[in-house]
């Protein structure tokens, strides 16, 4: 039996008059969480990370991050999480956020890679106040296009299920299970992309963002288009590769946010 990799963090801010502060910070295994200190004028920002160097099958990564009434705060990641080639087994990342009335998080991990032949099922589950915000995003690459991988057999379960007040608002899956390059290659699914991202933005105004959201894209190199209804705001992107979509995606989030990205975006 190999051994696999555990890793749990738990992060909970809360509001201390004007500023935020931390309140909880539980982590074990491989998952660690490291708080940089903010730029002035900024929330401040976790930034979580697997010591393990990646994830296989067989290895479970969860982290939960909540944000109490009136607090601020962003999560991101120390580096794109790899999803590498399993002998047995699927990789889980689970990640569950929660925002309080009034309160904000940016959600912004950076992408994550698929070797061939892994196996990933991740999923994101969020529950925000009516009165709250959520800037989430998720990117899966496939293989390392610097390096000219092409990732012909992978298994892929992404599911998102996000409630607002407890009502559920917004439930999302992408399944991908054999040839992801032959999959994606048609027409009616990524016209040969190999690069997808699914921005989503929860708040009182997301619906107002939807023009800011569709002028940041208007030059994008993806194909990408920005929807909003109900107080949400959905964007997806596609790409031929990691770079384009990284680009396009960081100029949407600025544009959303109003603020330069994390500083591990930009290492």
């Amino acid at each position: 039996m190999l051994e696999r990799a555990r890793g749990v963090a738990r992060i909970g801010f809360v509001a201390d008059g004007d500023t935020t502060r931390l309140a909880e910070n539980f982590q074990s295994g491989s998952a660690k969480a490291r708080f940089p200190k903010p730029r002035v004028g900024q929330p401040p920002e976790v930034v979580l990370l697997n010591t393990a160097g990646g994830v296989t099958g067989g290895d479970h990564l969860t982290y939960a991050v909540s944000i109490g009434s009136r607090a601020r705060a962003v999560a991101t990641t120390q580096a794109a999480e790899r999803i590498y080639r399993r002998n047995e087994g699927t990789a889980h990342i689970d990640s569950t956020l929660d925002v309080a009335e009034g309160a904000s998080l940016d959600w912004l991990p950076q992408e994550t890679i698929l070797f061939d032949r892994s196996a990933l099922r991740r999923t994101l589950t969020a529950d925000v106040h009516p009165t709250g915000r959520l800037l989430a995003v998720e990117s899966i690459v496939l293989g390392r296009t610097a390096m000219g991988e092409t990732i012909r057999d992978a298994t892929l379960a992404d599911n998102w299920r996000i409630r607002r007040g407890g009502k559920l608002v917004f439930a999302d899956g992408l399944r991908l299970t054999g040839d992801s390059v032959a999959i994606l290659a048609g027409g009616a699914t990524g016209g040969g992309a190999i690069a997808l991202a699914t921005l989503v933005l929860v708040a009182p105004d997301a619906e107002a963002s939807v023009d800011v959201a569709r002028a940041a894209l208007t030059d994008a190199a993806s194909e990408a288009g920005a929807s909003a209804w109900n107080g949400m705001l959905v964007a997806r992107l596609t790409a031929r590769s990691g770079h384009v979509l990284r680009a396009d995606l960081t100029r949407l989030i600025e544009a959303l946010r109003q603020a330069t990205m994390p500083g591990t975006w930009r290492c």
